[in-house]
C-alpha cells in the first residue's frame, strides 16, 4: 500500500487585460490580508506574457516582488451560471496590513477554497438534507425549513426557550452573526447559547475585561514599535504569519527585543532566539506564577512606571466607585465582593504580590520547570531603565496562554502590563494577537437571568452548554458552522452523549411524509432526546454526518457580499465573485427563513446589505463601530456595502467617525490612546464632543472601566493551584497540550481534508515528543502511538453555588460533581527537541482523532471557560507506520530550523 501523493501543476493562466478586478480579504487567520480577484470567462483567451497583454501590466517572467501567479492561485468557478477563470493574488497596491503582497501558506492557497467539482471541494453541501431511515436525503428548501420551524416552535412552546440550544461561530461575517444572535437571543431569548470556542457565552480574557483593556485595542503597527515585545502562548509566525514577517521581524532587525512564553520552540521562536530573544519554555499552566514573579522583580527594583500608574490606575475609592456600588451587581463589582481580585491601588497590589510565596522567582521557576535567571532577565528587558530611559514594552497574548488558566493568567498579564505602563500608547500596548477574524455583531443580549447556573453571591452565570446538553436539557441543538464535539474538552464523552440523545433514541424518522417527520421529531424531543439542525459548507463528522436530523447547506467566502473586521479592527467588504454551489444559501438567509416560519418578524431582508445596514445601529459604541460608514454612504446616495467596496482592501479601522464638516470618514488606529492629540480628535469631528450620530466612548482615549482608569488586579494562584496539583503528571504521564501549525487552519476543513499537498504533508494526526521522553518509551519518529488517560476530569452537572469555594476543583471533587472519564487518541510520533521535555504537543483539532478528548471538561471557576491547553496523558507505541520509511508523506525534520 502506498501513501497519497501530490504531483504539482507547473503552470497557471495569466488574467487578460480586460479581466474584471474585485477585492476581498483572506478568509483565514486574524490578519486578513487583502487580495485581488481577477475574473474572466473560460471561453475568453488568457492573458499574454507582454505587459500590454495581461491585467498586471508587466512583462513575464516577472522580477522579484512583482506580480506573479502560482497554479494554486487559479481556479475555475461558476459566475451567473457560466464557468469563469479566477486568479486570486495578494493586493500589492494596498497601504495597510499586507503592504508587500506576501502571503502565508494559508492565504496563498485561498483560491483553492472555492467550489469546483473537479477538486477536493466536490463534497460541498449543495442541497438541504433530512435524515430518513438513517440516511441524509436531499429535499427542497421549503420541505426542510417547514420541518425545522415546526419542531423548533414545539420545543420552545412545550419545553421553554432554554431547551433550544444554539452553538454558532462568532467570526463568520457580520451579516451572519447579527442574524443568528437576533434570532437566538432577541427572539427565542434562549440562555442556552454560546460560540464555537467556549462552552459558555463569556469573554475569553476575563482579566483584560476587569482591568479595562480591550482585546483588540492595538494596531498591527504597534507590534513593531516597542523596545521589548513579550508574546505569551503563541508563535505569530505559525499562526498569523504576516504580523510576524511584516511587523515583528523588521522591528527585531532594528533592535526590538523579544520574550516568548511557550513550551515549544517553533520556527518563529527559533528565529527570535537567534536574534537574541528570550524563550521562557515553561510547563503548561504555570504562566501565572512566572508572570507574578516577573512583576515581583520589577517591584523590588522600583522599575514600575510610576508616572503612568499615578495617572491611569484606580486608587481605593475609584476602584469601588460606579454603578452597582450598593448592590454590587455589575460584573466587576460582583467579583470583587469576594476580595479575591480587587486592590486599593498600586501600593496595595505591591503589598499583596510581595506577600505571596508563590511569586518568589525560585518557587515559580521550579514549578514552571525553567531557569530562574530567565525571570530576572525578562523583568530587566521589560522594565529596567537604560541610561535613565524606561524601555517601551508591549505584551501580546493568545490561546496557549489564556486557555491554560483562563482567569489567573489574564489577571496576571493585565497587572504586568499595568505595572510597566503598557496601556494604549504607541509602542506600549497590551492585547490579543487574535486567532480568527472578528465578524461578530450581536443582535441581542444573552438572558443571563434565565440561566440555571449560579455561583456564590448574587450572580447567575452563563450556561455551560456542554454540561446542559449532557444533562439532557437541550431538546433541540442548532449548530452553525462549528465542529461542536471535537472543538470542546472531553470530546469523546460528549460524542457518546450525542449518540445517546439522537441516534439511540427510539424516535427515528422512517417516512417521507412531512407531517409524520415533524411528529416523530417532536416525540423525540418530548421523550428527553435531542433533535439536531446543522448548517455548514461540508458535512462534518459526527455532528452533521451522524447526528443531524436536518442539514442546511451554507454559502460562504466569495459567494456573498460580507463585512468583517480583522485583529486591528479594520473593516472591509469581502466581495461576492462566484456562485454558491447548488442551492446553498448564506447563513443570514437560512436563519431569516427559519425565523419567519417560526412567527418572528423583522427578518424580511432582500439582500445582505440590508442586514448589514440594520446591524450597523447595534455596532454603535463598539470597538468596530461601523454605523457612520452607513451615514456617510447614504449621504452620497450609496449603500453601506457600496461604500466599503469603494475602500478596497485598505478598508477603515473601527470605531469609525464621520466629520460632518469635511464629509470624511476617520478610523481609529488604536484604542485607549491616552496620548491622542486634539488634532486627531478634530479630524474625527470630536473637538466639542460627538457630532451628529457619532458615538464617543471612553475606550477611545481611556479604558473600559467604571472610571476610565485601569483596575490593577490580584491574580491568586490559589484559585487554580489545587486543580494544577491534581493534574500534574503522575507516574509515566506527561503534560499534554495542543495548538496550531502554519499549514493547517482550524479543523482542517479546507486543507488537510481537501488540498492534495497538505493532505500529503499531514495525512494523519501527529504528536510531538521530546527525544528523552521518546527514548524512555521506545518511540521513534514515524511510529504510531496512542495517547490515553483515565484521568479526564468531567464536571458532570449544573449546580447552584452557595459557598465561596463551591466551584473550587477540590471542592467539586469532594462533593461528587467530577467524574473521571477515559479517552484515547492515536497519532504519528514526531520526536523533536523543539518540545519541552515532559510535554506532548498535538494538532489542535484533528477531526478523526481529536486531541481535546484528553483535556479536562472542567470550566474555569470564575470565567466559565475551558482550559483547553491543559491535560495529561500516557503515550505508548502501538506499531510502525509506512511514513517511517517511505518518505513520501510527513516530514520529521525539526520545525525550529532557521
Amino acid at each position: 500500500m502506498t501513501t497519497n501523493f501530490y504531483i504539482p501543476e507547473d503552470h497557471a493562466p495569466l488574467p487578460p487585460k480586460n479581466a474584471e478586478v474585485l477585492t476581498t480579504a483572506c478568509d483565514y487567520c486574524v490578519v486578513a490580508c487583502g487580495y485581488k480577484v481577477y475574473r474572466w470567462p473560460l471561453e475568453q483567451s488568457n492573458g499574454g506574457m507582454k505587459a500590454d497583454q495581461n491585467a498586471f501590466g508587466i512583462d513575464f517572467p516577472s522580477a522579484p516582488l512583482q506580480a506573479w501567479v502560482a497554479p494554486a492561485q487559479h481556479n475555475v468557478v461558476m459566475h451567473n451560471g457560466k464557468p469563469y477563470n479566477i486568479v486570486i493574488t495578494p493586493d500589492k497596491d494596498t497601504t495597510a496590513v499586507n503592504k508587500t503582497g506576501d502571503s502565508s501558506m494559508r492565504g496563498g492557497l485561498i483560491a483553492q477554497k472555492l467550489y469546483n467539482p473537479s477538486t477536493g471541494t466536490r463534497d460541498r453541501l449543495t442541497h438541504p438534507l433530512v435524515r430518513i431511515g438513517g440516511s441524509l436525503q436531499p429535499v427542497p428548501w421549503d420541505f426542510a425549513l417547514d420541518i425545522a420551524a415546526a419542531v423548533s416552535r414545539h420545543v420552545i412552546d412545550n419545553h421553554g426557550a432554554n431547551a433550544y440550544g444554539v452553538k454558532t461561530f462568532s467570526y463568520q461575517y457580520i451579516e451572519n452573526t447579527y442574524t443568528i444572535t437576533k434570532f437566538a437571543l432577541r427572539h427565542i431569548n434562549t440562555a442556552n447559547f454560546t460560540f464555537h470556542d467556549t462552552p459558555s457565552d463569556v469573554t475569553s480574557t476575563p482579566g483584560f475585561r476587569d482591568a479595562g483593556f480591550d482585546n483588540f485595542g492595538p494596531s498591527y503597527d504597534d507590534w513593531g514599535m516597542a523596545d521589548t515585545l513579550m508574546m505569551c502562548g503563541t508563535d505569530p509566525y505559525e499562526t498569523k504569519t504576516i504580523i510576524f514577517t511584516q511587523f515583528i521581524m523588521p522591528a527585531v532587525q532594528r533592535g526590538m527585543k523579544t520574550i516568548t512564553l511557550n513550551p515549544r520552540e517553533t520556527a518563529g521562536i527559533a528565529w527570535l532566539k537567534k536574534q537574541g530573544g528570550l524563550h521562557i519554555d515553561l510547563n503548561p499552566g504555570s504562566d501565572n506564577l512566572v508572570v507574578g514573579a516577573i512583576i515581583r522583580v520589577i517591584l523590588e527594583n522600583g522599575w514600575e512606571d510610576s508616572e503612568w500608574i499615578q495617572n491611569w490606575v484606580n486608587n481605593k475609592w475609584e476602584s469601588s466607585s460606579g454603578f452597582g456600588q450598593g448592590t454590587r451587581n455589575t460584573p466587576w463589582q460582583w467579583r470583587t465582593t469576594w476580595g479575591k481580585f480587587q486592590t486599593n491601588g498600586f501600593e496595595d497590589y505591591k503589598k499583596w504580590n510581595l506577600a505571596q510565596k508563590e511569586y518568589a522567582p525560585e518557587y515559580a521557576a521550579k514549578v514552571a520547570g525553567i531557569d530562574v535567571n530567565k525571570i530576572y532577565l525578562a523583568a530587566e528587558m521589560l522594565a529596567k531603565p537604560v541610561n535613565g530611559e524606561r524601555p517601551k514594552s508591549s505584551i501580546a497574548i493568545e490561546k496557549g496562554f489564556y486557555w491554560s488558566n483562563n482567569t489567573g493568567n489574564t489577571n496576571a498579564i493585565s497587572s504586568l502590563a499595568t505595572v510597566i505602563g503598557a496601556g494604549g500608547r504607541e509602542g506600549r500596548v497590551v492585547g490579543r494577537f487574535g486567532g480568527h477574524q472578528r465578524g461578530g455583531q450581536s443582535g441581542g443580549k444573552l438572558p443571563r437571568n434565565k440561566s440555571p447556573e449560579k455561583v456564590p453571591g448574587r450572580r447567575r452565570r452563563s450556561i455551560d452548554t456542554d454540561r446542559y446538553f449532557y444533562s439532557g436539557h437541550t431538546r433541540l441543538a442548532h449548530v452553525i458552522g462549528t465542529t461542536w464535539i471535537q472543538a470542546m474538552c472531553g470530546s469523546q464523552g460528549l460524542q457518546k452523549k450525542f449518540w445517546e440523545l439522537t441516534t439511540a433514541n427510539p424516535h427515528q424518522v422512517y417516512t417521507y411524509d412531512k407531517d409524520e417527520i415533524i411528529e416523530t421529531l417532536k416525540k423525540r424531543a418530548d421523550s428527553g432526546g435531542t433533535v439536531v439542525i446543522n448548517q455548514d459548507i461540508y458535512l462534518r463528522d459526527p455532528i452533521g454526518a451522524k447526528f443531524a436530523d436536518i442539514v442546511f447547506p451554507a454559502a460562504t467566502w466569495g459567494e456573498e457580499d460580507f463585512i468583517r473586521a480583522n485583529g486591528e479592527r479594520r473593516l472591509r467588504l469581502y466581495q461576492r465573485f462566484a456562485d454558491a454551489p447548488g442551492e446553498a444559501k448564506p447563513d443570514w438567509w437560512i436563519v431569516a427563513q427559519l425565523a419567519t416560519r417560526m412567527g418572528y418578524d423583522g427578518f424580511d431582508w432582500n439582500n445582505a446589505n440590508e442586514v448589514a445596514e440594520e446591524a450597523s445601529r447595534f455596532s454603535r459604541g463598539s470597538r468596530k463601530d461601523f454605523h457612520m460608514i452607513k451615514v456617510a454612504a447614504h449621504s452620497e446616495g450609496k449603500t453601506l456595502h457600496e461604500k466599503l467596496r469603494d475602500m478596497g482592501t485598505d478598508g477603515i479601522q473601527g470605531p469609525v467617525f464621520y466629520n460632518y464638516d469635511t464629509k470624511q470618514l476617520v478610523g481609529t488606529k488604536r484604542l485607549h490612546d491616552t496620548e491622542m492629540t486634539a488634532e486627531t480628535l478634530a479630524e474625527k469631528g470630536l473637538t466639542d464632543g460627538p457630532q451628529g450620530a457619532n458615538v464617543l466612548k471612553k475606550q477611545l482615549t481611556a479604558f473600559n472601566s467604571q472610571t476610565g482608569k485601569v483596575n490593577l488586579q490580584k491574580h491568586p494562584w490559589g484559585l487554580f493551584s489545587d486543580f494544577y496539583e491534581w493534574l500534574t503528571p503522575q507516574g509515566d504521564e506527561l503534560w499534554f497540550s495542543n495548538g496550531r501549525i502554519n499549514e493547517i487552519w482550524q479543523s482542517g476543513f479546507d486543507d488537510v481534508e481537501r488540498r492534495a499537498y497538505v493532505m500529503q504533508r499531514w495525512p494523519e494526526n501527529w504528536v510531538e515528543i521530546h527525544p528523552d521522553d521518546a527514548k524512555a518509551r521506545g518511540i521513534e519518529s514515524g511510529d504510531q502511538v496512542m495517547m490515553y488517560s483515565d484521568r479526564v476530569a468531567s464536571f458532570k452537572d449544573t449546580i447552584l453555588g452557595v459557598h465561596g469555594d463551591d466551584f473550587q476543583f477540590s471542592k467539586l471533587m469532594e462533593n461528587g460533581h467530577i467524574q473521571l472519564d477515559k479517552a484515547a487518541v492515536t497519532a504519528i510520533a514526531i520526536v523533536t527537541p523543539a518540545i519541552k521535555k515532559g510535554t506532548l504537543y498535538a494538532n489542535m483539532i484533528d477531526m478523526r482523532q481529536p486531541s481535546n478528548a484528553l483535556a479536562p471538561r472542567v470550566v474555569d471557576q470564575i470565567s466559565g471557560n475551558y482550559n483547553y491547553k491543559m491535560g495529561v496523558a500516557n503515550i505508548k507505541k502501538i506499531g510502525e507506520t509506512k511514513y517511517k520509511s517511505e518518505f513520501r508523506a510527513f516530514s520529521f525534520a525539526p520545525r525550529n530550523i532557521v
